[in-house]
């Protein structure tokens, strides 16, 4: 039941009968997606950029990602003495990420947000944990975000496309394939460093 309302296809439909309140849940769900991170934000930026079009649908997704982000941030920096975040304080991957993000600051964070298949969730709580100022940590999330989510909106926003020109749809699967691949490249290279 769930799984069908979280359908691209329902919540574009809902959206479409319901504009004023789509562009709420439209924020809502990628905000949620920050602290449930199983629910699907390539899904919620398919279906804002075609209920909205692709620049409002991108906003409307990147503002709540980052607002959900952000708050991920805050409440962890505020209750981060709980005996979960201390257990995970504790993993040897939470370490090593606190360690490069102290030494270097924002670019890993920035770097890693770009790409679409690492776990948001988890930077964000070891961004909480390290040293990184507020303001600078909101600032590599709204850039990051921002790569991560034009790049889903432009594919999301011209799906038909895809099916049409296959050429079009080989360039962006290799694209996102790219961008995996240097995902990994990177954690791997930060795991790494931090040995």
């Amino acid at each position: 039941m769930l799984h069908d309302l979280l359908s691209p296809d329902y919540l574009q439909q809902w959206v479409q009968h319901h504009p004023i309140l789509g562009i709420f849940i439209g924020f809502l769900l990628p905000f949620i997606e920050a602290f449930l991170p199983v629910l699907p934000i390539i899904a919620f930026a398919v279906v804002n950029v075609n209920a909205f079009g692709l620049l409002p649908g991108f906003f409307i997704t990147w503002s709540g990602a980052v607002a959900g982000a952000y708050s991920v941030f805050l409440l962890i920096r505020r209750f981060g003495q709980h005996r979960f975040v201390e257990r995970l304080n504790k993993h040897p991957y939470v370490k090593k990420m606190m360690w490069r993000i102290n030494e270097q600051g924002v670019l890993p964070l920035f770097i890693l947000l770009c790409f679409p298949f690492t776990p948001s969730s988890l930077i964000n709580i070891v961004g909480a944990l390290s040293n990184i100022r507020q303001h600078r940590y909101l600032a590599a999330v709204m850039a990051g975000k921002a790569v991560m989510l034009l790049l889903l909106s432009y594919i999301g926003a011209d799906l038909k496309s895809f099916i049409t020109q296959p050429v079009k749809t080989v360039i962006v699967i290799c694209l996102l394939l790219l961008l995996w691949l240097i995902g990994k490249k990177v954690e791997d290279y930060y795991e790494r460093k931090g040995k």
